[in-house]
């Protein structure tokens, strides 16, 4: 059995990461409540978006034309990753390059793919693969709008210029704090909505249905962007903090268990120096 200094500095080891551990659940939590604020308030706006577009490219007559439409054989496969910046997540970022290498390894494994990292942890895990194109992972350090915007706009860009001929996301969704969903959804190019019979848009457009939905698409595909990075950013809070807390409660349960083999060391280190106190003084009677 260890000696009781031993047990006393393991004690104290452990109270201290309990203390960071539950620190940290503290400040992810209170940075959860505002990303999760964002995330919730901006999914109507992304989703009745997508809506419209969807309704108005049903209803044309006639093929947009639109560059972020075109259909071509599949050789190059750009994967944008979204991970964190930081770890002490639990399985948050492996979960993200786990599906992004087995998009690599199956689904394109035909196919020239190339990476696009929005995360250090992405970066740190493609770097060395030969496939990373941009890192992005600055983008956390001031989440906007616009920043979003201008990773898409280079994204749309390499599509059309044909650096790419399909762009799809890998990224977590906020379900929850304590559940993430693995997402790959298409980037570029759009997939053309099925036209819905019952569906009668009594409308009068001005300028056209062609005009608007063109002018619709590239800040469709920049909301798209920015709610995946929003996404993931709750995300990341909501893993962490639930990390913390299984973390703390290890903790909690370690140092117990530590305090009651110490009290167990104590209680026979005292029992053995009272049996030799008392061997001794029968040794002095006789």
């Amino acid at each position: 059995m260890a000696n009781l200094k031993e047990i006393r500095n393991r004690i104290t080891s452990v109270s201290s990461t309990m203390q960071i551990t539950s620190a940290m659940k503290m400040v992810s939590a209170a940075k959860l409540k505002k990303a999760q604020d964002a995330i919730t308030a901006m999914r109507p706006y992304a989703n009745k978006l997508t809506e419209l577009l969807q309704s108005l490219s049903a209803t044309l007559d006639v093929d947009s034309g639109s560059v972020y439409s075109e259909q071509r054989e599949v050789k190059k496969v750009l994967l944008v990753v979204i991970t964190s910046n930081r770890g002490l997540c639990g399985a948050f970022n492996s979960n993200i390059i786990k599906a992004a290498n087995h998009l690599i390894n199956n689904d394109y494994s035909n196919a020239e793919v190339q990476i696009v990292a929005i995360g250090k942890k992405a970066n740190d895990a493609f770097k060395k693969s030969g496939k990373l194109l941009a890192n992005k992972s600055d983008i956390f350090d001031d989440l906007t709008f616009n920043n979003a915007a201008d990773i898409a706009q280079s994204l749309m860009d390499l599509f059309v210029n044909h650096k790419a001929d399909k762009i799809e996301l890998v990224y977590n969704q906020f379900k929850n704090a304590a559940t993430q969903i693995v997402m790959t959804e298409q980037f570029l190019p759009i997939v053309p909505p099925q036209a819905d019979a019952n569906v009668n848009l009594d409308y009068i457009f001005e300028p056209s249905k062609l005009e608007i939905v063109e002018a619709l698409i590239p800040k469709s595909l920049k909301t798209q962007i920015y709610k995946a990075i929003r996404d993931s950013f709750a995300a990341e809070h909501g893993a962490r903090m639930t990390a913390m807390h299984k973390a703390t409660d290890n903790a909690t349960e370690l140092r117990d268990q530590l305090k009651l083999t110490y009290n167990k060391a104590r209680q026979a280190a005292i029992t053995n120096e009272i049996l030799e106190i008392v061997g001794g003084a029968e040794a002095l009677n006789n």
